[in-house]
């Protein structure tokens, strides 16, 4: 039987690299780290760590126990979170959402919860990878994003393609656009708000214009669909953006739609991680799509 107590040591030993360091984070003295990591390695059979000058490095056997340490205590952690759920009446998501993500898509991937007297919804923003890091910690349910993580075989991500929003050029009314089908000149009537270089839907729209062998004139560059929304209503140029950020702009006619952008789409996507005991709202968000 393993000693639960040792491999919560190994696994503070394995995140420091040191027994001084884990030792001081876990409050308790180097010598008895030590100890008990030796008696880990005479119960797995396997020296778990190599020295290397003042560091410990994991041997390929430590690398297979950590992985395994990790796994056990998430479902140690899932299951404390999912008993306290129980006794609770009220149900909680917990949802992190990209910092430059729609938030009107994120309200329509809400719709189905809010409202209710027994959700409470958590909402938290941030970039990608601390995201990833709540999801993985247990601390958020789903992660909401236009960004697919990286994959592989040992990856723990799920990831459900949730909509794939067209995008188009947005801008003020009084703004003149040539009466034409040509993509090329409305592009180059007036200039343009962009996403920043290093997201998707840039590199679709430098694409685009590589393909039309135009250099457009841009006004403005921001990495949240918000300000873009803010800079087509202050009238800074015309925006490349799904309709969906500025649907409510659209509607009461403050801003219009003056060509769609066929060859770009925006991809939302939901990342989740698998988990013994899911939290059953995320059935009713995902809708079918969980499965």
């Amino acid at each position: 039987m393993l000693n639960l107590h040792h491999l919560r040591l190994f696994r503070a030993v394995a995140r420091d690299g040191t027994l001084t360091g884990a030792a001081r984070g876990l409050n308790i003295s180097q010598s008895a780290v030590s100890t008990q990591i030796k008696a880990l390695e005479q119960a797995l059979g396997h020296d778990l760590f190599d020295r290397q000058g003042r560091n410990l490095v994991l041997t390929e056997a430590g690398r297979i126990a950590l992985d395994h340490a990790n796994e056990i205590f998430r479902a140690a952690e899932d299951l404390t979170a999912t008993l306290k759920r129980a006794d609770n009446p009220r149900k909680v998501l917990r949802i992190g959402a990209l910092a430059t993500l729609s938030r009107n898509f994120q309200l329509g991937f809400l719709d189905p919860v809010i409202g209710r007297d027994d959700v409470e919804i958590v909402l938290r923003s941030g970039d990608q990878e601390s995201l990833l890091r709540g999801l993985e910690a247990l601390a958020l349910d789903v992660v909401l994003t236009n960004l697919a993580p990286a994959r592989d075989a040992a990856s723990p991500y799920l990831v459900t393609r949730l909509a794939d929003q067209p995008v188009s050029l947005v801008g003020m009314p009084g703004r003149a656009m040539p009466q034409t089908d040509d993509l090329a000149q409305i592009l180059m009537a007036h200039p343009l708000i962009l996403p920043t270089p290093e997201t998707s839907l840039r590199a679709g729209f430098d694409a685009l214009v590589e393909r039309l062998g135009i250099v457009p004139r841009i006004a403005a560059e921001a990495d949240d669909m918000a300000m873009l929304r803010l800079l087509a209503r202050a009238d800074a140029g015309v925006a490349v953006i799904p309709p969906v950020v500025v649907r409510d702009e659209l509607a009461s006619n403050r801003l219009t739609e003056f060509a769609r952008l066929d060859d770009i789409s925006e991809h939302f996507i939901a990342v989740t991680i698998k988990r013994r005991f899911a939290n059953p709202l995320l059935a009713e968000v995902l809708g079918p799509r969980a499965g």
